[in-house]
C-alpha cells in the first residue's frame, strides 16, 4: 500500500504527521503522547476513558492506539503548539475534502446506517461516525475497520496480536482466569480453553483447537437440531395438555369450594336451627317450672301469713276470756295442721338442666369427626369409612365376661379381702357438715366453725378420706341414712375452692361418683351422667381397681351384691350412642395419673351418711377362711 497516490488509496496515520489515527482527520488541538505519537486533544481524552483501553482490555494504564505503549492515566493532555502553527500553514481551502478521510462509497449514500446497525462497529471510530469492523483484535479487546487496522496490519508491534472475524462480544473470548484468548477446546471437561489452562489444569486431559471443534460440532448439529425439533414438538403436545389439566384443576377446586361452602352454610343452619331449639327448650322448663315454683311461694307465704296472724290473735286475748282464747286457739291449730297442695319445686330435677350436657354431646361429635375427616384428606385416616372414629364414639360398651371378672361376683366375701378403712378428714369438711368422729358426717344449717385451711371446701358441702389411693385395689362401704348424698373418689391434688359447678363431684374431669337423688342413682363424671334403674339400697359397696383402672358401685343387702355401675372403659360394638360410656372411655383413665382419695358430698339439707364398720367382717372372713 503506497501513500500519498493521487489513485486512491488511503495514506496511513504514519504517512502524515497531520493526521489523528483515530479520527483519521486532520489534527484538532493535537497533543503529543509520550511516546511521540499525535493525536487530537478529544480524541485522545474519548480513547484513554473508554473500558478496555488498558493493557489487555483490562483496567489498567492507557496504552497507546498506534503503538501499545502505556502512558500514565492522570497525564495532562497540553496542546502542541508547534504542530498547531503547521496545520494552520496547511489549513485545506473550505468545502475540500481531507485526504485523511476515507471516500464515500459510490452509488449507496444511505446504506452506511444500517451496514453499522446489522454489524459489529469499530471501537476507534468517534461515536456518531463509527464503521463498521473488519476484524476483532483478541489483545487489544477492540474491533477496527480497515483504516484502523492498518497498524496491526503493518506495525511489528502488533505481530503477536490475534485478529479474528468481528466479535460483538469479545470479553467471552478470554479466559476468566488468565485473560488469554481462548484458543483451544477440552473435550474432556466440554470447555474452552487458553494455552495456560492447557498446560495447567487440561494437561492429561484431550484438546483440540477450538476450529476442529467446531467442524466436529457442525458434523452433529443436524441430528442434534433433529432431537430439538422432535422434543419441541412433543413439549407443545405436552404443554397443551398440560394447560387443559391446569384449567380441570382450577374448574374442579372452584366447584369444590363452592359445595364445601354450601355444606357449611347448610350445618351452620342446622346448628343455629338446633340452638334456637335447645334456648326454647329451656326457656320453655323455665317457664313452666317457674310458674309452679311461683304458685308454691305465694302459697307457703300466705299460710305464713296466716300462722302469724293467728298467732298475734291469739296472743292478744285476754285472759279473763275463755271463749275467745278457745277460738282464737282452734283457729291457730287449723291453719297449723293445713298442708300445702303443691309439691316444694326444688325437690324436682330441673331437666332443662341436661340442654348443656346434649350440647356438648353434640360439640364432641363435631370435633372428633372434623378430627377424623381432616386426618382422612391427609391421608393419616383409615381405609375403611373416614367416619371408623364417629362409629366408636358412638357405639355402646358390651356386656364383660362375668367369669373373667371378680367385681361382678355376687358374694360380699369376695369384697372383704380388699377392705379399706376410711377416716374423714376434718381438715377438708365444708363447715356445713358436721363430723361424727371420723366415720359419720351430716349436713346442717348452721356453719360450724373449722379452722382454716388450705384443703378446706368452701364451696360444696363435701369432706374427703384421709387415706391415699395409689396401687391394687380397695373396698369400702358407706351407709346412706338419709337425704342426698353422692360417693365418690377424687384426685388428691384437686382445688376445693373451685365454683360449685365444677367443684362437685363428677361435674370435672378429676373426679366421681355414685349419686342419689332420692328418686334413683345417677353415676357422674366429667359433667356427664347415667341414671341407673335399681331400687333403693341404704348400703353402697365401693370397689376401687387401682391398676385396671377401674371403679364399681354395688348395692348391698343381706350379704348379697348388686352391681349398680361400672366406670370403665369398655369395647364398642355399633348401633348406639351413649355419651356418658363415650366420656369415660375418652378421658376416665387419665383420671388414675393421680393419688386417689376417698370423696363424699351431702347436697340436701337433710342429707346424713355413716361409713361402714368392715373390721369386724373382715375378722370373721379371714376366721372362716
Amino acid at each position: 500500500m503506497e501513500s500519498g497516490s493521487a489513485g486512491g488509496c488511503l495514506p496511513s496515520p504514519q504517512d502524515s504527521p497531520f493526521g489523528c489515527p483515530i479520527c483519521l482527520d486532520t489534527l484538532k488541538d493535537p497533543v503529543t503522547i509520550p511516546c511521540g505519537h499525535n493525536f487530537c486533544l478529544g480524541c485522545l481524552g474519548a480513547h484513554r476513558h473508554r473500558p478496555g483501553a488498558g493493557a489487555g482490555g483490562g483496567q489498567g494504564a492507557p496504552r497507546c492506539p498506534l503503538c501499545q505503549e502505556p502512558f500514565p492515566a492522570d497525564l495532562q493532555l497540553r496542546k502542541n503548539h508547534t504542530l498547531c502553527e503547521l496545520l494552520q500553514l496547511r489549513q485545506p481551502p473550505p468545502g475540500a475534502r481531507s485526504p485523511m478521510a476515507p471516500p464515500a462509497p459510490p452509488g449507496e449514500p444511505g446504506d452506511a446506517p444500517q451496514r453499522q446497525e446489522e454489524g459489529v462497529l469499530c471501537d476507534v471510530c468517534p461515536e456518531g461516525e463509527r464503521a463498521t469492523a473488519a476484524q476483532s483484535c483478541l489483545v487489544c479487546l477492540a474491533s477496527f475497520c480497515p483504516p484502523h487496522l492498518q497498524p496491526h496490519l503493518r506495525s511489528p508491534a502488533f505481530q503477536g496480536h490475534r485478529l479474528v472475524p468481528p466479535l460483538r462480544r469479545i470479553e467471552d473470548s478470554l479466559c476468566k482466569l488468565h485473560l488469554r484468548p481462548l484458543e483451544s477446546f477440552c473435550r474432556t471437561d466440554q470447555a474452552c480453553i487458553c494455552q495456560l489452562c492447557q498446560g495447567q489444569q487440561h494437561r492429561s486431559h484431550e484438546v483440540v483447537a477450538v476450529e476442529v471443534e467446531r467442524e466436529h460440532k457442525e458434523a452433529q448439529r443436524p441430528k442434534i437440531l433433529s432431537c430439538v425439533e422432535n422434543q419441541l414438538d412433543e413439549l407443545g403436545v405436552t404443554i397443551a395438555q398440560t394447560r387443559k389439566t391446569v384449567e380441570l384443576i382450577k374448574s374442579a377446586a372452584l366447584k369444590e369450594k363452592e359445595e364445601v361452602s354450601r355444606l357449611f352454610d347448610e350445618a351452620s343452619r342446622a346448628l343455629v336451627t338446633f340452638r334456637k331449639e335447645v334456648t326454647g327448650f329451656i326457656e320453655d322448663g323455665e317457664r313452666s317450672m317457674l310458674l309452679e315454683a311461683e304458685e308454691d311461694l305465694r302459697q307457703k307465704e300466705e299460710r305464713r301469713a296466716k300462722l302469724a296472724q293467728c298467732r298475734q290473735n291469739l296472743k292478744r286475748v285476754p285472759s279473763t276470756d275463755t271463749i275467745y282464747f278457745l277460738q282464737e286457739f282452734q283457729a291457730l291449730k287449723i291453719a297449723a295442721e293445713e298442708k300445702s297442695s303443691l309439691c316444694p319445686s326444688f325437690q324436682k330435677e330441673l331437666s332443662f338442666t341436661k340442654s348443656s350436657q346434649a350440647v356438648c354431646v353434640v360439640k364432641e361429635l363435631l370435633v372428633t369427626a372434623c378430627k377424623n375427616q381432616w386426618d382422612q384428606l391427609l391421608g393419616k385416616g383409615y381405609e375403611e369409612s373416614g367416619f371408623h372414629g364417629m362409629q366408636e364414639a358412638v357405639a355402646e360398651p358390651q356386656p364383660s365376661d362375668k367369669s373373667n371378672n371378680p367385681a361382678c361376683l355376687e358374694t360380699r366375701d369376695y369384697f372383704l379381702k380388699f377392705a379399706f378403712i376410711i377416716d374423714l378428714d376434718s381438715d377438708t369438711a365444708d363447715k356445713f357438715l358436721q363430723l361424727f368422729g371420723t366415720k359419720g358426717a351430716k349436713r346442717v344449717l348452721n356453719p360450724i366453725g373449722y379452722p382454716e385451711s388450705p384443703t378446706r371446701f368452701i364451696n360444696c358441702e363435701q369432706v374427703l378420706g384421709e387415706n391415699l389411693m395409689n396401687r391394687g385395689n380397695y373396698y369400702w362401704e358407706v351407709e346412706i341414712i338419709d337425704g342426698w348424698v353422692s360417693i365418690g373418689v377424687i384426685a388428691e391434688d384437686f382445688n376445693p375452692r373451685e365454683s360449685y359447678d365444677r367443684g362437685r363431684l363428677g361435674r370435672n374431669e378429676k373426679s366421681c361418683c355414685l349419686q342419689w337423688n332420692g328418686q334413683n342413682y345417677v353415676a357422674w363424671f366429667g359433667g356427664f351422667e347415667s341414671v341407673i334403674q335399681q331400687p333403693f339400697f341404704h348400703t353402697i359397696g365401693v370397689y376401687l381397681e387401682y391398676s385396671e383402672k377401674a371403679l364399681t358401685f354395688y348395692g348391698v343387702r343381706d350379704a348379697k351384691m348388686t352391681c349398680l355401675q361400672q366406670l370403665k372403659v369398655a369395647r364398642f360394638k355399633k348401633g348406639h350412642f351413649d355419651p356418658f360410656q363415650n366420656k369415660i372411655n375418652h378421658q376416665f383413665p387419665s383420671l388414675f395419673a393421680y393419688n386417689l382419695k376417698p370423696a363424699f358430698f351431702l347436697e340436701s339439707v337433710d342429707a346424713h351418711m355413716q361409713i361402714g364398720p368392715l373390721k369386724k367382717d373382715c375378722v370373721s372372713v379371714l376366721k372362716r377362711r
